[in-house]
């Protein structure tokens, strides 16, 4: 008896043809748009719970608060030999930040002598700062300038 008439046979009499081998369902050729292999055919269902909400990009390179901006290089200078303890004659040309503030490195002299250009007019104009500020931002910032 041929497999042809084999089944033939089992559908008239209703018992279900065994399929082995040969007749099993071959999986499609490479370039076809079905898949039958991944974690399966339903897209995954997002985690239970809210959203995560991310936080605003922080502006690079920045002033935080609490940083020194003086007017002049000698301001700076005269800041730091307070600091040490020095004698200091005069007053220091120097503000301290209250917010963040983007700005825009103009030179550095050294990790703990910046000239900067505050992006906000009215946050100083330009000045130097002893904050060291990297060449890279860190993770989650964006450029002052936009």
């Amino acid at each position: 008896m041929s497999l042809k008439s084999f089944l033939f046979a089992a559908a008239i009499a209703g018992v279900p043809a065994i399929v082995t081998g040969a007749m099993a369902q071959q999986p499609p050729p490479s370039d076809s748009n079905i898949k039958f292999s991944g974690p399966g055919f339903l897209p995954k269902k997002p985690p239970p719970g809210p959203p995560e909400v991310r936080g605003p990009l922080q502006a690079w390179p920045r002033l935080d608060p609490g940083a020194a901006l003086c007017r002049t290089e000698d301001d700076l200078e005269r800041l730091a030999a307070r600091h040490r303890g020095e004698p200091v004659s005069g007053p220091i040309g120097c503000q301290i930040m209250r917010v963040a503030t983007p700005i825009t490195v103009i030179q550095r002299k050294s990790p703990g002598k910046t000239e900067v250009r505050t992006n906000n007019p009215d946050a100083g104009g330009s000045g130097w700062t002893d904050v060291w500020l990297p060449e890279r931002a860190p993770a989650g910032s964006t450029s002052a300038a936009r």
